[in-house]
């Protein structure tokens, strides 16, 4: 007997990989989680079907998402790439990573891709988180009380032109601008840990802004741009007085809290028109 089909979900850490297992839920879909060993929060998992598995043990995670029923996949939560002395694979693992080839050695955007296009040819279909998480409160403009002022709006502009020209040198998805100052912009380290270092670069006067995008050519059922409270929260710590994002291209986890934080701390949340991430349309935010 064939069991029935389930959503497969390789999770990394966070709360993203638990936050899509009770979306499934809801809509009637059961899932199954593979978390990675070292990265993902088993005490996030344990409500729902999981195996903690090392993430080179891809003979060990590929069983068990067949033997679950998985023929959908989903790609969430932030794992860091391992040193290959540190990967140790299994069998299936050293043969996969041939198959692989050069893309081992290219950066997040195009491992990530190759990883997707892999898993395809072993006969999952490969789905984006925001296929199922992102809601109706993805808007663009201002999300909460409080709005961005012309100076906020034009260091959006900047970080939007900064991370667009960033982009294709696959560096990372975040920037602050304050007084069209580059305060900083997020490379391997990560979102809270760029605005760690902007509390102390952070100038006199109004602070400044944080904008999250993804790259272009982001291959965005591995790697879409998130942020939740403790963005907002540590944004605020690092003196940053906004958030700005494209809407429908970034994924907002707990949306409600986010803004009734944002609203607390007095930051602004702003959804960007897809056409103001383009390089032909800076200039409309």
């Amino acid at each position: 007997m064939s069991l029935p089909a389930r959503v497969g979900i390789l999770a990394g850490g966070g709360p993203l990989p638990a936050q899509l297992a009770e979306t499934l839920r809801q809509k009637g879909q059961e899932p199954f989680l593979v978390g990675f060993e070292g990265f993902a929060d088993e005490t996030r998992l344990a409500p729902y079907p999981h195996e903690i598995i090392r993430l080179a043990a891809a003979g060990a995670i590929l069983k068990a998402l067949r033997a679950h029923g998985c023929r959908e996949l989903v790609l969430i939560g932030p794992v860091r790439r391992p040193s290959w002395r540190a990967l140790r694979p299994d069998a299936e693992g050293v043969r996969l990573l041939a198959r692989l080839g050069r893309a081992i050695f290219a950066g997040d955007d195009g491992l990530l891709a190759a990883i997707v296009r892999l898993l395809e040819e072993e006969g999952f279909r490969v789905r984006g988180a925001h296929e199922f998480l992102l809601a109706d409160e993805n808007r663009y403009g201002p999300w909460g009380r409080v709005r961005p002022d012309r100076q906020a709006l034009a260091d959006i502009q900047r970080a939007v032109h900064i991370l667009s020209v960033m982009g294709p040198l696959d560096i990372g998805q975040g920037c602050v601008v304050q007084n069209g100052l580059t305060l900083a912009v997020e490379a391997l380290e990560g979102t809270d840990a760029m605005l760690r270092r902007c509390g102390d670069l952070k100038q006199e006067g109004a602070g400044g802004v944080l904008v999250k995008m993804p790259k272009a050519g982001q291959e965005l059922r591995a790697d879409m741009p998130a942020i939740g409270p403790v963005t907002v929260l540590k944004a605020a710590e690092a003196g940053v007085r906004g958030i700005a994002f494209p809407s429908q291209l970034t994924l907002v986890m707990d949306a409600d809290r986010c803004i009734k934080e944002a609203d607390r701390l007095g930051l602004f949340l702003y959804g960007l028109k897809p056409d103001s991430i383009s390089d032909k349309r800076k200039k409309d935010i």
